[in-house]
Order: structure tokens, then sequence, then C-alpha cells
């Protein structure tokens, strides 16, 4: 039997959101624009008050543990339960994407009260522990919001907890001329206080307004 219209474009926007959640970026490649289209059709067949796209399947929040910015274990499942969480995988040497994304939610974080904002985790995982030590990570994560939350150590831990939501990430890799590409998930992803789980992933390309116009929802529990 052949589905309505309206019910194809849910279906195939549901499969487009699973896949841009797939998407695997090179910091400086320029390729995370790709899966931009994702969230577009996503939003257009989706019914929610959100502007990133929803996940049809919702993701168990990693169990992870690495060390913090001031080097004591910090059990991202356990220490983050109860409360509206924005995971991001990336590095800080990463030339444009990492940068411009945890600038964009520093923004947007900022334009939100106080109470609002202590209600959202937002966690940054390092992809390149090697270069990435909890005094690096701090002050590179100080200079867009000092409440974010730096995570670096084993590489095989996070690459395990990155898999589990669907996000590559590769070895980093030593250019000639010394500076290091961390190939990685560009996706901010969402999980709600309700389940701990992640009910909306962000792209490379989501706006400031976008974060702007979700981070108050976000905070107070709203369903996606």
């Amino acid at each position: 039997m052949k589905l309505p219209s309206s019910r194809r474009r849910a279906a195939a926007a549901a499969a487009l959101a699973l896949t841009a959640a797939l998407a695997l970026t090179a910091c400086g490649s320029g390729t995370a624009k790709s899966a931009g289209a994702a969230a577009v059709v996503s939003q257009e067949a989706q019914n929610s008050p959100y502007q990133g796209t929803v996940l049809a399947q919702h993701f168990d929040k990693p169990d992870l543990v690495l060390p913090d910015t001031s080097g004591q274990p910090f059990d991202l499942r356990q220490q983050t339960a109860g409360k509206t969480t924005l995971l991001f995988f990336g590095y800080t040497s990463c030339p444009d994407v990492c940068p411009t994304t945890m600038g964009d939610i520093g923004v947007a974080m900022q334009k939100l009260p106080a109470d609002q904002q202590a209600k959202i985790n937002v966690v940054f995982v390092s992809t390149d522990p090697q270069v990435d030590t909890p005094k690096v990570l701090r002050t590179w994560l100080d200079s867009f919001d000092k409440n974010f939350i730096g995570l670096t150590g084993d590489l095989t831990k996070v690459k395990a907890a990155a898999a589990s939501l669907g996000i590559l990430v590769e070895d980093p890799v030593v250019n000639k001329d010394g500076t290091v590409t961390s190939s990685h998930g560009a996706q901010v992803l969402a999980f709600m206080p309700s389940d701990n789980k992640a009910h909306l992933v962000y792209l490379s390309d989501t706006s400031v307004a976008a974060f702007e116009h979700d981070l108050p929802l976000l905070a107070k529990g709203v369903a996606a």
C-alpha cells in the first residue's frame, strides 16, 4: 500500500535525521555542511517546538568516566543525571567547527537567566587527549563559558562513547606541518532531563539564533 505523501515525508525525515547523526567531519575540511539538509527536511515534517533535529531514535547517555579539567574523575551519566545535557566531541586545536559550535552555544547560554543556565550542562569531550590536557582544555573552554564541562583522557573510551551515539571518532593525525587533524562527528546531542536520553541533534551549521530559541525550552524540559 502506498503511503500518503505526508507520511512518506515524515518517514524520510526520520531516516535522514539518523543518517545525519552518523556524519564524520574532519575539522577544517569543510565537509560538514552536506548534512545540513537533513535538519531542514526534518523540521518541516516534525511538529516540534524545537529548531534542532528531532531524533527518531532516542540514544542513551554514554556510560563514560573521564578526568574533568580539575583532574578529577567525572561520571557523565551519574553527574549529569536529571539535567538537560548538551554533548559535543571535538578538540581544542580544531580550526573551525569546534570553536564555532562552542562559541555559538556560549553566546546562547549567556542570553538565559541564571536559573535556566543552571539547568543545562554543556559537556565537551576531547578527541585529541594527548594535546588536550585538563589545563589546556580548561583554558580553551573558559573563552566560551567558564561553566562548560570538559572531559579528556582515554581515547578508546571516547571513541566507544561516541560510537554508542552513532558518532564516529578517528585517531588524531599529525600533519607534515605539525598540526593535528582529528576527524569526528560534528553534532551536538541534547539529552533531556526526563529520561537522560538524546532527543535532539544539532548539526554543524546550526545558527546562534537556533540555540537561542531552543535552550530556554531545553532548560524547562519541554518535550520534543
